[in-house]
């Protein structure tokens, strides 16, 4: 007779808090006394903002308590160290939805590596203010959306869109070069929850054709910056960011062609960090701790 081998669950604990002293040891010591198995660890102390950052890895093999019990252990425990804390299963991948306008080499990496199993979401649906992407989204069998847009339908475009996150109970918004400037209040209500990419390496040449500046500039380096979106355009805490080192022979057209690499590459970097709870907010910069 064979024994039932007890499936062994993944989760992961990031949290931050004023850095004090013996805090680190005050939440792994709770963790032991629960039996939670610590399989991954990194931490921060920032000496300018005082704050410190974690986060643990552990699976389920020998904890003695049900995890919501444990997640009440670490919210007791969280109170007088004024902490901050999200706690989840590693395999509840955030619900993401990508908005795209008519260039598509940064959603064709998102999905790629989804579809790999490489980035650690569900992409849950993909928006649209042009339908040039819906036959590349309906081969992957996501739902396309196309919301068009004008001068005057702006405001009745972007309410379109929110209700749309609503539906899709999304964790993340994704801009995958969505050439949209959005509202102040929707990047308030998106804080910390929706990643853009802008062609440059920020903070050099924000706003419209970054390359075109980059080249009247005669710069030797060119770059892709990810970064969360805030109501100052192109000026939200980065998470990722490319380079690569161009000369003068470079014209224009190279330059973009160069860089749909970086800006795929960095998208999806800072996607997969964002979905394993490795970026935390640090005032107006970010802390990512791999």
């Amino acid at each position: 007779m064979e024994l039932a081998i007890k499936p062994i669950h993944h989760y992961i604990l990031t949290w931050q808090c004023p850095d004090t002293s013996g805090v680190l040891a005050k939440v792994t010591q709770s963790l032991f006394q629960h039996g939670a198995f610590i399989t991954e660890t990194s931490q921060y102390s920032d000496p300018y903002t005082g704050i410190f950052f974690s986060r643990i890895a552990f699976d389920d093999r020998n904890l003695n308590v049900s995890i919501t019990e444990f997640r009440q252990a670490v919210a007791e425990l969280a109170l007088p160290l004024a902490m901050n804390f999200q706690l989840r299963a590693r395999d509840n991948f955030p619900n993401v939805v990508i908005a795209v306008s008519k260039d598509d080499h940064c959603l064709v990496s998102l999905l790629t590596k989804v579809k790999a199993g490489a980035l650690p979401v569900n992409v849950v649906a993909v928006v649209s203010n042009h339908q040039n992407c819906a036959a590349l989204v309906n081969f992957h069998n996501i739902p396309f959306h196309y919301l068009p847009i004008s001068a005057s339908t702006k405001e009745q475009q972007e309410n379109q869109l929110q209700r749309l996150l609503s539906d899709y109970e999304t964790d993340l918004l994704v801009l995958a070069r969505y050439m949209q400037i959005l509202s102040d209040d929707f990047c308030q209500q998106w804080q910390g929850r929706a990643i853009n990419i802008h062609h440059s390496f920020l903070p050099s040449f924000k706003g419209a054709k970054p390359y075109h500046q980059a080249h009247q500039r005669g710069v030797k380096v060119i770059g892709a910056t990810a970064h969360y979106i805030t109501s100052d355009l192109d000026e939200g805490p980065i998470i990722v960011q490319e380079v690569k080192a161009i000369n003068h022979s470079f014209t224009i057209e190279q330059m973009v062609h160069s860089g749909h690499d970086m800006e795929a590459t960095a998208l999806s970097h800072a996607v997969k960090v964002h979905a394993e709870q490795r970026v935390c907010l640090n005032k107006g910069k970010t802390v990512v701790l791999l």
